[in-house]
């Protein structure tokens, strides 16, 4: 058995999801506390890659603490206490919010159905420190016109699709074709630009690529209909910018099976 735990961080203060020596990680965080509450070192394998900066509302990760031994007393803590226990240990921009018993066989990553990842773009002719590392702010505002453009945009890229012209340089995935179930952006009751996407899985970089896409249409910088040409492309320098990992947050993971997260 394994300890599933979901996970939210904020990103600002850390570099990455991975684990890197020397440096605060989401992996880093949760395995030092882990070995902390278990008393020796524990496997942490986390749903997905994310950059510094990167936000996760429901990021989702496996602790084994006894390796493969599916016995009673494989984890010396109740499942329902492990979210407690490892907020104990854990700092201020990484907690966790629920844990589950699952299979040994369970993998967090290629066990996955969808992902969905929502961006923010904040919008206004001046700076909002409340706002610093938490949205991409643009000082020239969208019109509502601007938006519709987007969303209509974005309708373009809904589908199964090679989204090569998405993906940034430095990633060694030879299959690049993802499908991508809904598209949407819309603003917010307080003002905020959200583009909410979900797909089966992303490339490097994606969901801030389709982000800089969109933003670059919204600014009439790319055309909406040239989305199609775009994608059939397959060229990276014909997509729009890479939007700064800020407005970027993992919103939902989705598993074949419902997870009955426990807190106590």
């Amino acid at each position: 058995m394994k300890i599933l735990i979901k996970v939210r961080y904020y990103g600002a203060d850390l570099n990455g999801s991975q684990v890197q020596p020397g440096l605060p990680t989401v992996q880093g965080e949760l395995t030092s506390a882990a070995r902390e509450i278990f008393g020796f070192d524990c496997d942490v394998t986390g749903c997905s890659r994310t950059d510094s900066g990167v936000h996760a509302l429901s990021y989702c990760a496996t602790v084994n603490p006894r390796g493969n031994v599916d016995s009673d007393g494989w984890c010396p803590v109740p499942i329902e206490k492990v979210p407690r226990a490892f907020n104990s240990k854990l700092p201020p921009s990484v907690s966790v919010c629920g844990a589950c018993a699952v299979d040994s066989s369970f993998h967090p990553r290629y066990d996955v159905v969808s992902k969905e990842y929502f961006y923010l773009i904040y919008d206004a002719p001046f700076r909002d420190p409340f706002l610093v590392s938490r949205a991409w702010q643009i000082c020239r505002p969208f019109s509502e016109e601007d938006i519709a453009s987007m969303r209509r945009a974005a309708t373009r890229m809904v589908g199964k699709r090679d989204f090569s012209a998405f993906m940034a340089s430095g990633s060694d995935v030879s299959d690049t074709v993802r499908e991508i179930y809904s598209l949407d952006v819309f603003r917010r009751d307080d003002g905020i630009i959200n583009i909410t996407v979900s797909a089966d899985g992303f490339l490097y970089n994606m969901v801030r690529i389709i982000a800089g896409t969109l933003a670059a249409v919204g600014q009439g910088k790319i055309a909406e209909d040239e989305i199609s040409a775009i994608i059939e492309s397959k060229d990276r320098f014909r997509a729009g910018q890479t939007a700064p990992p800020d407005g970027l947050y993992l919103a939902d993971v989705k598993y074949p099976k419902v997870i009955n997260w426990l807190c106590e």
